[in-house]
């Protein structure tokens, strides 16, 4: 089993339906479904995919957000002591945001097969621990 990590825009991409990204990242999703990977991102994911929802005062999307990650489709990883030092590491060996280094730590400490973004930036990255990054494309680096 493949374990795909996602950053946070792609799980906002789907779930308000972005009509640019959003087919991209269900095709994604299918294919993982049908290899029967597991889909995993951090718990700060979800601080970050409910800040839209929460800006526009919009009860339905926090709740729809709060649902689809209690459902189980996706393994929220946590934000351990020993991820602290993996951001540490990476944040102080990369030119990357306070967020990103929380994404890329957290991939890293689960051993990551694949991390899943939309940031050409964050792909050109070598992190150990992290396997592989693809885009929305499926192109793998």
């Amino acid at each position: 089993m493949t374990r795909i990590y996602w950053d946070s825009m792609l799980f906002i991409y789907m779930l308000e339906a972005n009509p640019t990204f959003g087919p991209k990242v269900r095709r994604i999703l299918n294919q993982i479904v049908s290899r029967g990977d597991r889909l995993s991102t951090s718990v700060f994911s979800i601080g970050e995919i409910l800040t839209g929802p929460r800006r526009r005062g919009s009860v339905s999307g926090v709740d729809a957000v709060n649902k689809y990650f209690l459902s189980g489709a996706v393994e929220i990883l946590p934000f351990t002591e020993a991820t602290a030092h993996q951001y540490s590491v990476i944040r102080a060996a990369n030119r990357v945001s306070q967020a990103d280094g929380i994404h890329l730590a957290t991939a890293a400490e689960a051993a990551a097969d694949v991390f899943f973004t939309n940031d050409n930036g964050l792909r050109r990255l070598s992190i150990p621990g992290v396997k592989f990054f693809a885009d929305l494309d499926g192109k793998v680096i």
